[in-house]
């Protein structure tokens, strides 16, 4: 039997919540983390807004393919089936080690500059979610999250820009003779 190899939107959304959630990562969680983002920026942020965005960013391929390979090289991390010296170097988050903050930038680009300065607060301060993570991943009780707290990050400050794009359309779209415009991106 032919393997399957392309997934609906649908199927990669269910499949990226669900690898989440096996590493302890729920929509929710995200979903903070890109809230307290953007509520320092713009008092008119909800938390459904957010959500909506998490759910909309976990649907894109690009990062579909993303999370299931940084999640799946931390779970090998931490079964140490990673040969030579990457196997330590993944294993204990190696501070000189950059590769899993590509991922992270890389999913935050898809909101351009802003995106990105977003994704280094993020990285930098560590909120929610992606502290708990990074902190796990550090205290050797057997989880290996190098991946996937960068990975979580990205699509936290990916949702806050979403939510800050949207927020601004609606803003100029305030004049009454503007239609408002509910962007699909």
């Amino acid at each position: 039997m032919k393997p399957k190899l392309y997934y609906s939107r649908e199927e990669m959304l269910r499949i990226n919540v669900q690898t989440l959630l096996e590493r302890g990562v729920t929509v929710e969680e995200i979903a903070d983390v890109a809230f307290r983002q953007q509520s320092k920026y713009n008092n008119n942020v909800e938390l459904k807004m957010c959500l909506e965005s998490v759910e909309k960013i976990l649907s894109l391929r690009d990062i579909f393919h993303l999370l299931q390979l940084g999640a799946e090289i931390d779970r090998l991390a931490e079964e140490g089936k990673l040969q030579g010296p990457i196997q330590h170097i993944i294993r204990h988050d190696l501070g000189v080690f950059g590769v899993d903050e590509i991922f992270g930038i890389d999913i935050a680009r898809l909101y351009g500059a802003i995106g990105q300065t977003n994704f280094g607060d993020i990285d930098v301060n560590k909120h929610g979610i992606v502290e708990r993570l990074n902190q796990e991943g550090k205290t050797g009780n057997g989880r290996c999250h190098t991946f996937l707290d960068d990975i979580v990050g990205g699509i936290a400050a990916a949702a806050s820009t979403r939510v800050a794009q949207i927020l601004s359309e609606n803003e100029a779209a305030i004049d009454p003779n503007v239609e408002k415009i509910r962007f699909d991106i």
